[in-house]
């Protein structure tokens, strides 16, 4: 079983949008009066939806962008925290895995990690 999507509702769709795009390569699909749908390579799909007071998620919760290596987490950190992009949980290596957490635009948290061989479940 693949998990295929994840909604999130979102102030400014336009700008939300964009911030994918920019960070994530996700194309934009379609487009309705409501929701935007954002695909990545692997056909996963990212559907926003335009709510001008979205409710807070819980704190534990957030999402994973798995990184080649623990270089390239290095990096993207680096050059999102250059951009202004908002540090959850600073950039740290572990033996099971190297991660960083950072917010979106409406304050969702994502995940940017690598995990080592033999630590595929780490997360």
């Amino acid at each position: 079983m693949i998990l295929h999507h994840l909604h999130l509702n979102v102030r400014d769709r336009a700008r939300s949008e964009a911030f994918y795009q920019r960070w994530f390569g996700l194309q934009l699909d379609r487009r309705t009066d409501a929701l935007s749908f954002l695909l990545d390579t692997q056909n996963f799909l990212l559907v926003l939806k335009q709510d001008p007071a979205p409710e807070p998620l819980p704190d534990w919760f957030h999402f994973g962008f798995p990184q080649p290596d623990g270089e390239t987490v290095a990096g993207r950190f680096a050059e999102m925290v250059a951009a202004g992009v908002p540090v959850v949980q600073p950039y740290v290596v572990q033996d099971s895995i190297t991660a960083c957490r950072l917010a979106d635009p409406d304050g969702h948290v994502f995940e940017l990690y690598w995990l080592p061989l033999g630590h595929r479940s780490a997360v």
